[in-house]
């Protein structure tokens, strides 16, 4: 059996990420994250900092952070 990872992001759940072959593919939990749901990555860690930084994305174009 595979082990899964637990992606967080600010302690708020992003997505699941599995390993697939040589690979790791993210499969997203909530929003704004189904953007990358699916994508390969190399490490765990790669597939975190792919969901921060689209988190981090998001936020600034909300009216409020500008």
């Amino acid at each position: 059996m595979s082990e899964a990872y637990i992606v967080e992001i600010w302690g708020e759940p992003a997505g699941v990420v599995l390993p697939e072959g040589n690979a790791f593919r993210f499969h997203a939990t909530a929003r704004p994250f189904f953007e990358i749901d699916g994508a390969q990555f190399n490490t765990p860690g790669h597939a975190r900092i792919a969901a921060a930084k689209l988190q981090r994305a998001t936020l600034s174009n909300l009216p409020f952070f500008h």
